[in-house]
C-alpha cells in the first residue's frame, strides 16, 4: 500500500493504529521484531515511537527504536528481549544485523516512512538490502506527503499489486497556511533574518548546510534572541537538548537544515523561514509543512537574493503556491506584520575564561628557557608574574577591559 497526506495529516497514526492491532495476536521472540518501520532520521525515530509506544503498550506489545550516534547496548538488550515493533534508521540497524543482534526474517510488516526520501540514492542500497531480509509475504507500506515517481524502484521490485490511499493530491497547498517572497539584498538579509526571528513567538529558520546552521545560531544569540541549533554534526545528546529546549518554548527560535524538514512535530511554530531557499519544491513543502499543522494557522517566508529571483518562481510553481512577492529593507512593516512586537532582549551568558594550563617538558624535570613551554609567557602573561586575565590587565594599563563574546548557541539550550 501507498499512503499520501499532507505534512501534519496524521501518517503516523494512519499506519501505527492497525499495524499494532494486527500485532496483537502472536508471539515474539528475540532478536526477531515482527513489524519493521524505516525512517531517515533520527528525531523522526523518535517521534514515530512516540506514537507508536501508547499503542503498544495498551495492547501488551513492545516498541523500541535504533539509530546511531548512542551506544548500541540498550538498543542489543531491546532487540534480544523480543520487540514487537521495531523502529529504525537504516545504518544502525544493518551494523546491529551484521553482528547477529537483529534477525529480520519474522518481519510481517514493512513500513516506510517518508518513502520519497528513502528512496533517495543515498538510502536507497540500504533500504533494499533490509527489505530483502524481510519475507516477501509479509505487508509493506511506504508513507509520505510526495509519493513522486522516485519510490517507483522500490513499487515495482517489493509491492504486490499495490493500492494508493490519498487524501490529498500530489501537490497540496495547506489552506492555513500563508506563503511570502522577501526579496531582499546581501546587504540587508543579515539584519532582516534577526528582525523576522525576533518575535514572540516559536519560528523554525532553515539554512542549506550546518556550518551556516551554527553560525546564524551563535549570531542570533549574542544579538540577544536565544537561538539552538539542529544538524548532523551535533552529538545525539545535543541534538535532543536543542530540540526538547525548542519543543518546551525555553527557546523560541530554532535554527536547522534539512534533518528538521521531516517528521519533526512541535506544536504552535508561528513561522517558518527558509533563509536559503531549498533546491526543489518537495523541500519547499516538507520544510513549510512545520508550521500550520493538524489545523493550525502558520506563516512561511522564503527570502530571495536578486539574483534567486527566477529559481524561486519556480520553485513556488512546482509547489503549486502562490506567494506574496514584496522588496523589504530593515524595518519594513511587512515584516513587523508577520512577527508582531519584538520579544524581551536577552542578554548573551558571558564567556568564562579558563586558566592556562602549563605542560611539562616531555623528557621530564624542570622546565628551563630552552625551548620548554612551561616556561614561555603565554599571550596575557608577564614573565615576571601569573597569568591575568584580559579584564585586570586592561585595568592596569587604564583602558576599558575587552568585550567577551557570546557563546555558542548549541550549549546548555541556549
Amino acid at each position: 500500500m501507498l499512503g499520501r497526506g499532507r505534512t501534519g495529516s496524521g501518517k503516523t497514526l494512519a499506519f501505527s493504529l492497525p499495524l499494532v492491532t494486527r500485532l496483537v495476536s502472536g508471539q515474539r521472540r528475540p532478536k526477531q521484531p515482527r513489524a519493521l518501520v524505516l525512517v531517515p532520521t533520527r528525531e523522526l525515530a523518535n517521534q514515530v515511537l512516540a506514537v507508536v509506544a501508547p499503542l503498544t503498550k495498551a495492547v501488551g506489545l513492545t516498541s523500541t527504536v535504533v539509530f546511531g550516534g548512542v551506544g548500541q547496548n540498550p538498543q542489543v538488550k531491546a532487540l534480544a528481549a523480543g520487540v514487537d515493533v521495531l523502529i529504525a534508521c537504516p545504518g544502525r540497524l544493518e551494523d546491529l544485523i551484521g553482528q547477529g543482534f537483529c534477525d529480520l526474517s519474522a518481519v510481517e510488516i514493512t513500513v516506510l516512512d517518508e518513502a520519497d526520501h528513502m528512496a533517495d540514492l543515498g538510502f536507497l542500497p540500504a533500504v533494499k538490502r533490509l527489505l530483502d531480509r524481510t519475507p516477501a509475504k509479509g505487508q509493506r507500506m511506504l508513507f509520505s506527503a510526495t509519493l513522486d515517481n522516485g519510490v517507483d524502484v522500490l513499487v515495482k521490485r517489493y509491492l504486490s499489486s499495490p493500492v494508493t490511499h490519498s487524501v490529498d493530491p500530489a501537490v497540496a497547498p495547506v489552506s492555513t497556511m500563508t506563503h511570502h517572497v522577501f526579496s531582499v539584498s546581501a546587504a540587508d538579509k543579515p539584519a532582516v533574518v534577526r528582525e523576522l526571528a525576533s518575535g514572540s513567538e516559536r519560528s523554525l529558520l532553515f539554512m542549506r548546510t550546518k556550518h551556516t546552521a551554527k553560525k546564524l545560531a551563535k549570531q542570533l544569540t549574542a544579538a540577544g534572541i536565544p537561538a539552538v541549533e539542529l544538524h548532523g554534526n551535533l552529538s545525539q545528546g545535543a541534538r535532543e537538548r536543542n530540540l526538547s529546549a525548542f519543543t518546551d518554548g525555553s527557546t523560541r527560535v530554532l535554527v536547522a537544515t534539512d534533518i528538521a524538514a521531516r517528521g519533526i512535530h512541535v506544536d504552535d511554530v508561528a513561522l517558518v523561514v527558509h533563509v536559503d531557499p531549498p533546491t526543489e519544491h518537495k523541500a519547499y513543502l516538507h520544510r513549510s509543512g512545520r508550521t500550520a499543522r493538524a489545523g493550525a494557522g502558520g506563516t512561511v517566508v522564503t527570502l530571495a537574493l536578486p539574483e534567486q529571483a527566477g529559481e524561486v518562481r519556480t520553485l513556488a510553481r512546482q509547489a503549486g503556491i502562490r506567494p506574496t512577492t514584496v522588496s523589504v529593507r530593515p524595518g519594513a512593516h511587512e515584516i513587523v506584520e508577520l512577527t508582531g512586537p519584538p520579544a524581551p532582549y536577552v542578554e548573551p551568558a558571558p564567556v568564562v575564561e579558563q586558566p592556562a594550563r602549563t605542560r611539562s617538558p616531555r623528557g621530564g624535570g624542570s622546565a628551563d628557557a630552552k625551548g620548554s613551554r612551561a616556561a614561555r609567557p603565554k599571550a596575557g602573561t608577564t614573565s615576571a608574574g601569573p597569568a591575568r586575565t584580559r579584564a585586570e590587565l586592561a585595568a592596569r594599563a587604564g583602558a576599558p577591559p575587552a568585550r567577551r563574546r557570546a557563546p555558542s548557541a548549541g550549549r546548555g539550550g541556549r
